[in-house]
């Protein structure tokens, strides 16, 4: 049995631990809260622009031209995994990097890859391995802003529209609760049809293009792509808080029992430690009588 003080060592580690993990699960809730605010709002205006566009480019003769959606044979794929710059939030990294493996070894196998990481995490995973990682970009979340993503975008927009890469995809978790992260692998170029676009051909007569449906299109499609873009890394960095949160909170309780533990080991080891210098006292005194 452990002795009084390596017991109390720790225990008094322990509550340092859980001192720790409350600090970080009310940091993880303050900041969840701006993150989420931001992805909510961020939602509705997202699904109207797409709206708008697939209502204009649905009954365009012109919509097979757009550039950005343009299908090849896949030979080159741009992948863009989206975890943190930390750790503490339980699998949220280890699903993104499950997720893009996955997609490497079952969806495109045999093609050229090449990985553009957003966070420290996945690019530090990826560096270590054999593809050709754009390292420009990884370090977006250290200030989540439109213009910064939007850098990223343009790169795999640029990279796509001059040949060098045939798709484009998206890995992150989307945000739904604070206890719960879905992993999404998304297409984001060449551009994916809408369910249902074939069905807003009538609603398309409604609107009055001014200057001309190709000049809106051309200013619509990558606007749209790019606010796309963003919603991703709004999605994962909600994901991110809320499973942090999730995971502090996990390990706070878990701290409590573990102290509940290491208490009751305490008082039984001190409690027969006084039994035994009891019983030493009783003897001595027994054999002092004796003689």
């Amino acid at each position: 049995m452990a002795n009084l003080k390596e017991v109390k060592e720790r225990i008094n580690s322990v509550v340092s631990t859980q001192q720790i993990t409350k600090a970080m699960k009310m940091v993880s809730a303050a900041k969840l809260r701006r993150a989420q605010d931001k992805i909510v709002q961020m939602r509705p205006y997202s699904q109207k622009l797409t709206n708008i566009l697939n209502n204009v480019s649905a009954a365009s003769e012109g919509a097979s031209d757009i550039v950005f959606a343009e299908k090849r044979d896949v030979k080159k794929v741009l992948i863009v995994p989206v975890t943190s710059d930390k750790g503490l939030c339980g699998a949220f990294n280890t699903n993104v990097i499950k997720a893009t493996n996955a997609a490497i070894k079952d969806q495109f196998a045999g093609k050229e890859i090449t990985i553009l990481p957003l966070g420290k995490k996945a690019y530090e995973t990826f560096k270590k391995r054999e593809f050709s990682v754009i390292n420009d970009f990884y370090q977006v979340f250290l200030d989540v802003s439109f213009d910064n993503v939007r850098a990223a975008a343009e790169y795999a927009m640029n990279g796509f529209i001059a040949g060098d890469y045939d798709q484009v995809v998206l890995v992150f978790n989307e945000f739904k609760n604070v206890a719960t992260q879905i992993i999404r692998t998304e297409q984001f170029l060449p551009m994916a049809k809408e369910e249902g676009a074939d069905e807003v051909k009538a609603a398309e007569s409604d609107y009055i293009m001014e200057p001309s449906r190709s000049y809106i299109i051309e200013e619509l499609v990558p606007t749209s792509l790019k606010i796309q873009f963003y919603k991703a890394v709004l999605e994962s960095n909600a994901s991110e808080h809320g499973a942090r949160m999730t995971a502090m909170d996990k390990a706070t309780e878990n701290a409590g029992e573990l102290l509940k533990e290491l208490r009751l080991m305490y008082n039984r080891t001190r409690q027969a430690a006084i039994t035994n210098e009891i019983l030493e006292i009783v003897a001595g005194a027994n054999a002092l009588g004796g003689n």
